[in-house]
C-alpha cells in the first residue's frame, strides 16, 4: 500500500470531515462485495469524499475482515456528514471539532486522537515561526506584510476554508480568539483543506491552516513552527507544540445500530489501529490523558500571550470506550454535547476586553453602526461620539474606534 494511501487512511478514520462543499458531488466506487460480505452488517459512514478512499481501501477491509460487519462508504462532506447523522441517514461521522450545537446537540462526540494543527507556508518562504499573538493579528487583519514577521517585504496572502463548521478551521480559531465562529481577514477560502493545501504550493506569500496528518510527508508546502517549536508526533504528545486539537468520531445514542457502533469503536481502540496513527503523527487519545488534563491551562496561557482577557472554562473529557465494561449507552449518557453557552459567554468577555483596550475595528462590508455596536456590546451614539461621526453611514474598510479610551 502506498504512503498516501495509507495517510488518507487515518485521516478518513480519524477526522473525516475537514472537508466542505464542492467535493460532494462525486461518488467512490465500491468494490463488489462477496455473497459472506454482503451478509454482514453495514455501517454507514459519511465524511470528505477524498478521504474516503482511505476508508474504504484500509479501514473497511480490516473491518470486515474481523467479521463484525462491513461499512458502506458516501463521501460527503463535514456539515452534511453530522446532519445525516443527526437524523439516521448514516451512522458514524467525524469531526476535527466538538459540537457547536442545534442539531449536533444530541450527537456523541467522542475522541479518538489528537492532531496538530498546522500553519503552512509555501517552502521559499524565509518565515520559520511565528508566536500566537502574531497568528492573531494576522487573522484579524492587523498584520499583513510578511516582513512584520520574519520574512520578505511581501503581503501575507492569508487562505482560509469556507464552511464556518470546518472543524480544523473552527478549532485554530478556538485557540487565537477563544472562539471558533469568529470571522477573520481571510479573502481567499477553499472547500477543503486538500485545495487550501494546492494553493499555497502555488503561491510564495502564502498562509493557511491545516493538520499534520495532512501534510507531514508533503514536501510541496513548509510547515511554519509556533513559539519555535516544530509540530510533530513528540512534540504534540509531550504538549510543548501548543496548537493541537481533539479528533472524534461523531454517533447518535438513538441508534438502532448503536451495539454495532460500541463494535466499531472499540476496534478503533486496538493496538493495530493506535500504532496506525502514531505512523501519521496521530497521538490516540486514550495515551495522553495529560493533554486533555493540561486543556484549560493550555487555552488560558495562548489567550492571556495573545492579551485576551478572558475566563475559559474547562473542557469536560469525553469517556474512552475501551475502559473494561464499557458500553456505548453509558458512555453516550456522560459524553458533553455543546460549546455554544461557552462560546456565547467568551464572545462577551472578549468584546469587553477590546472596549477597555481602546481596540479599533475595520469595517467589513455591508456592516453597519447597529452590528458593531452589537458587537462589541456599546451604544451606536458612543460609535458616533469617538469617531466624530456626524451620521450613520459607513465605508468598507473604515476604521473605528471602539471605545473611549
Amino acid at each position: 500500500m502506498s504512503s498516501r494511501i495509507s495517510r488518507l487512511f487515518i485521516v478518513a478514520l480519524f477526522t473525516a470531515c475537514a472537508a466542505t462543499g464542492a467535493l460532494a458531488a462525486g461518488k467512490t466506487k465500491t468494490p463488489a462485495k462477496s455473497s459472506k460480505a454482503a451478509a454482514l452488517p453495514s455501517l454507514v459512514w459519511r465524511g470528505d469524499y477524498a478521504t474516503a478512499r482511505g476508508v474504504v481501501d484500509d479501514v473497511a477491509k480490516a473491518w470486515e475482515k474481523s467479521g463484525k460487519g462491513r461499512i458502506e462508504i458516501e463521501p460527503f462532506n463535514t456539515a452534511s456528514g453530522l446532519d445525516a447523522v443527526a437524523h439516521g441517514m448514516a451512522d458514524v461521522a467525524g469531526s476535527a471539532r466538538g459540537s457547536a450545537g442545534g442539531t449536533e446537540t444530541d450527537l456523541q462526540f467522542m475522541p479518538v486522537a489528537y492532531d496538530a494543527l498546522v500553519m503552512i507556508t509555501h517552502p521559499s518562504n524565509p518565515a520559520t515561526s511565528l508566536t500566537p499573538k502574531q497568528l492573531h493579528d494576522i487573522y484579524y487583519g492587523k498584520i499583513t506584510n510578511w516582513k512584520d514577521v520574519g520574512g520578505k517585504d511581501s503581503p501575507i496572502n492569508l487562505y482560509a476554508v469556507a464552511s464556518p463548521g470546518d472543524g480544523v478551521e473552527y478549532s485554530l480559531r478556538r485557540l487565537l480568539f477563544g472562539r471558533g465562529n469568529q470571522p477573520v481577514a481571510a479573502p481567499r477560502l477553499y472547500v477543503n483543506t486538500a485545495k487550501l493545501e494546492e494553493a499555497v504550493t502555488l503561491d510564495p506569500n502564502a498562509l493557511g491552516v491545516t493538520t499534520l496528518s495532512g501534510v507531514a510527508t508533503n514536501s510541496k508546502v513548509k510547515m511554519v513552527s509556533v513559539n519555535g517549536v516544530r509540530p510533530s508526533l513528540a512534540t504534540v504528545t509531550d504538549g510543548s507544540y501548543i496548537f493541537y486539537t481533539p479528533l472524534y468520531l461523531v454517533t447518535n445514542a438513538n441508534s438502532p445500530k448503536a451495539a454495532l457502533i460500541q463494535q466499531f469503536m472499540e476496534f478503533l481502540h486496538t493496538d493495530t489501529v493506535k500504532a496506525l496513527a502514531r505512523q501519521h503523527q496521530l497521538v490516540p487519545y486514550s495515551d495522553a490523558p495529560e493533554l486533555a488534563a493540561n486543556d484549560t491551562a493550555r487555552r488560558e496561557k495562548i489567550l492571556a500571550d495573545i492579551g485576551i482577557k478572558m475566563q475559559v472554562e474547562p473542557t469536560p473529557a469525553p469517556p474512552v470506550l475501551a475502559a473494561p465494561g464499557a458500553t456505548y449507552a453509558s458512555a453516550s449518557a456522560t459524553a458533553p454535547t455543546s460549546e455554544r453557552a461557552l462560546e456565547a459567554r467568551q464572545a462577551v468577555e472578549s468584546r469587553k476586553a477590546a472596549a477597555a483596550s481602546g481596540e479599533t475595528h475595520k469595517v467589513a462590508k455591508g456592516e453597519t453602526l447597529s452590528t458593531i455596536a452589537q458587537k462589541y456590546s456599546v451604544t451606536v451614539a458612543q460609535l458616533k461620539d469617538w469617531n466624530h461621526l456626524s451620521s450613520d453611514n459607513l465605508k468598507a474598510d473604515q476604521v473605528l474606534q471602539v471605545s473611549g479610551n
